[in-house]
């Protein structure tokens, strides 16, 4: 295998910034570890994890064979740090980027296989200040990148019940959006995650308080996309990414809800630069969840890059 090109575009962090406001420690289990290792089908090469979180699923692809080497991004500063101190035993086989990674730019970087995490990580729902649960009292925050403007706060108490409504709705899948909207609007200001899913849990039936989740949870998913436009920045990463890979390199999605995972089902059926190998998602075993409940809703979907040769066959079919 001939080396790759220099990365172009991502200078590597010798160590996490210096500015990171202190936190616990970084904790998270990576969900369907082994499948994403066997999915990826490791070899010597260069590989991007596009949402590296702790570096779980890094420290994993690292180790598989002495000859990986690693681009690892996150947005988010706290989980970069974390990252580093995960990956310090491989410290110079990996670069680290911090940036969302529908505008990562790898230069003539090609990949060997390509990786990214859709979930909120555990330690981010653990840290009560960054405001993703609502288990905990919090600003409302719910910025990966806390150096970007809109948090959930600016929403919540900004705009109009309908833009409410529609959003929680589209984003959060929750048919009592109309009632849920009327009542935030009628309590506002809400300032913190507890007055927001308290005001929620009052907001909808009392048959409908006591269900198998929080009549909250779709609420704050729903809000949780909106700050962070996780969907729209989705679809433009896979649009691109496909061009970063090198033939047979492959593309593993985990995603954790209808909404990402029909997204990325219909990316990789659709991309003429794709193969699918996973005809239906992977998802986690009951081991697996038993160990770790956050896993439950996690699917798991791959894809090859064709060759060269095999895209052109393919335009001279549908011509």
């Amino acid at each position: 295998m001939e080396p790759n090109q220099p990365l172009e575009s991502v200078s590597p962090l010798a160590s996490p910034p210096a500015s990171l406001p202190a936190s616990p420690e970084f904790q998270h289990i990576s969900v369907l570890a082994q499948e994403v290792i066997t999915g990826l089908q490791m070899r010597a090469g260069h590989y991007l994890d596009a949402t590296v979180g702790g570096g779980g699923h890094s420290a994993l692809m690292l180790a598989a064979d002495p000859g990986v080497t690693l681009t690892a991004l996150d947005q988010d500063q706290q989980a970069l740090a974390a990252a580093h101190r995960t990956l310090a035993e491989f410290a110079d086989r990996v670069r680290f980027q911090q940036c969302n990674f529908a505008e990562f730019e790898p230069g003539s970087q090609k990949f060997a296989g390509i990786l990214a995490d859709l979930g909120v990580s555990s330690a981010q729902f653990d840290w009560s200040e960054r405001g993703f649960s609502f288990r905990q009292d919090a600003p409302l925050d719910m910025r990966m990148n806390q150096q970007q403007g809109l948090t959930a706060a600016e929403i919540v108490n900004q705009w109009d019940e309908t833009e409410l409504a529609n959003l929680i709705y589209t984003y959060g899948e929750e048919r009592l959006s109309r009632q849920i909207a009327r009542r935030i609007v009628e309590r506002r200001p809400l300032e913190t995650t507890t007055q927001l899913a308290e005001t929620i849990f009052h907001s909808v039936p009392r048959s409908y308080r006591y269900g198998r989740i929080h009549p909250a949870t779709r609420s704050f998913q729903a809000l949780r996309i909106a700050v962070n436009r996780e969907l729209e920045v989705l679809e433009r990463f896979l649009q691109t990414a496909p061009l970063w890979l090198e033939p047979e390199g492959r593309l593993a999605i985990i995603s954790f809800h209808s909404l990402e995972d029909r997204i990325v089902k219909h990316a990789f059926k659709e991309s003429e630069l794709l193969r699918v190998v996973t005809k239906k998602p992977i998802t986690p075993t009951e081991a697996e969840t038993e160990q770790n409940p956050r896993a439950r809703s996690a699917k798991l979907r791959i894809a090859e890059r064709i060759s060269a040769t095999e895209t052109k066959s393919r335009n001279k079919y549908r011509q």
